[in-house]
């Protein structure tokens, strides 16, 4: 495969990557699609929850029949295997690179913004973002016997300044806390703040869709529904009886552990679908939140259904 370098830094300018970022339910993937068939794209997906194989109607994934270009970044991994922002960043950039020799455009889609940074940005990870860490292991166990909070409460002992920017319910985020402080000598919160001043390192154009708050909550309950009528449930059920509860309780897991929660009858399934809206529109409001820093992105105005117009305002900002 070829190398950025092989590639040529005249070819890499010609052919910036069409970001196409936003909250949850806002119209990414369709938008992504329908300019990359403008263009002569191909599509590759951002979201930290489509790398997993079999969770399909929870993470909204186009389904293989309604992909009209090829799409990359969909069903990488297992449930529950790890993953990380590292390993994406070198998956994406082999994709660029492999899009680009063949002549074709590359539109990065996701609502998964570390992901989008790691692929555009000059991100160097360190060690410890890698799989197979002990210091992960022994952090991830911990708690898995003592629970959450008792994670985050033992961060907020050994490091605070990075557990006040971390959510005791993100486990991930607190383990890789753990790592930097133990690995590698820094914190988290340190590592956050110079994240916001990485250089650009891919030839890209951002694209953001901004959908009011009444209306994008709107969609998103409506979206749940749609989830549900389509299958969720079984989805569940049988990503479970394939063995996979591990990764589908995983606290990221939206609309998934919720239904495990049901069927374990910790709930009823009527309170399992609210929680679900109640999550969604919680994880869409920290997506907007991260995207609205970065003063790169082009907003659109994706409020009504008019997907044309959408379009040709995504274009006005893309040059041949």
């Amino acid at each position: 495969m070829l190398t950025l370098n092989a590639l040529g830094e005249s070819q890499i300018e010609q052919t910036p990557v069409i970001c196409v970022v936003g909250p949850t339910a806002s119209g990414k993937s369709d938008l992504a699609q329908n300019i990359a068939q403008a263009i002569d794209g191909e599509v590759v997906s951002a979201d930290s929850m489509q790398i997993y194989k079999g969770m399909d109607i929870g993470t909204g994934k186009l389904l293989p029949s309604e992909r009209l270009v090829p799409h990359f970044g969909l069903d990488l991994i297992n449930p529950g295997e790890p993953y990380s922002a590292a390993l994406f960043q070198d998956y994406a950039r082999s994709c660029f690179e492999d899009i680009w020799s063949r002549g074709k455009r590359v539109v990065l889609c996701g609502g998964t913004g570390l992901y989008v940074r790691a692929a555009i940005d000059a991100y160097d990870f360190p060690k410890g973002e890698q799989v197979n860490n002990p210091t992960r292991d022994k952090y991830t166990r911990y708690a898995e016997q003592h629970g959450a909070d008792a994670l985050w409460e033992l961060l907020r002992e050994r490091d605070p300044e990075s557990a006040l920017v971390l959510h005791p319910n993100n486990v991930r985020r607190v383990v890789r806390a753990f790592e930097m402080l133990e690995d590698e000598g820094t914190n988290y919160a340190t590592q956050l703040k110079n994240l916001a001043q990485l250089e650009q390192e891919i030839p890209a154009i951002f694209l953001g869709l901004q959908v009011e708050p009444d209306s994008l909550r709107e969609r998103i309950n409506r979206r749940v529904d749609e989830m549900v009528a389509q299958g969720l449930v079984k989805e569940v059920k049988d990503l479970l009886n394939s063995g996979f509860r591990e990764g589908v309780t995983a606290p990221q897991a939206i609309g998934y552990k919720e239904i495990v929660a049901a069927l374990d009858e910790n709930c009823s399934m009527a309170e399992a679908i609210e929680e679900i809206k109640t999550s969604t529109r919680r994880y869409a409001k920290r997506q907007r939140t991260w995207f609205r820093k970065d003063t790169r992105i082009h907003w659109l105005d994706a409020n009504d259904d008019m997907r044309h117009r959408l379009l040709d305002s995504a274009l006005n900002y893309i040059k041949d």
